[in-house]
């Protein structure tokens, strides 16, 4: 895991990732080219729309496997550390 996310994560959002099975590089990719929507409780919630993976698509930095894996996870911030992790299974109204 880089040094800089070990940094952000929170002892929570490292307990969730390893039950979860997300991989610090997914949590990585998420938060360079997800979309933020503040959730109405002081956080943050990171995740990929329609218009990330387009981008993501045309900057070829993943590929097609790789980007459904990625499809369903989500960061939870707050006060700019990642305070948790997980798989979308509704969705993320704007």
């Amino acid at each position: 895991m880089p040094p800089e996310l070990a940094a952000l994560l929170t002892r929570h959002a490292r307990s969730r990732m390893q039950q979860r099975g997300i991989a610090p590089a997914l949590i990585e990719r998420v938060l360079r080219y997800g979309r933020e929507k503040h959730d109405r409780h002081g956080g943050v919630i990171v995740y990929l729309d329609h218009d990330a993976k387009r981008r993501i698509a045309r900057e070829r930095a993943l590929s097609g496997a790789e980007l459904d894996q990625l499809a369903g996870v989500y960061v939870v911030l707050t006060e700019g550390r990642v305070a948790t992790v997980g798989h979308r299974y509704r969705r993320i109204r704007r």
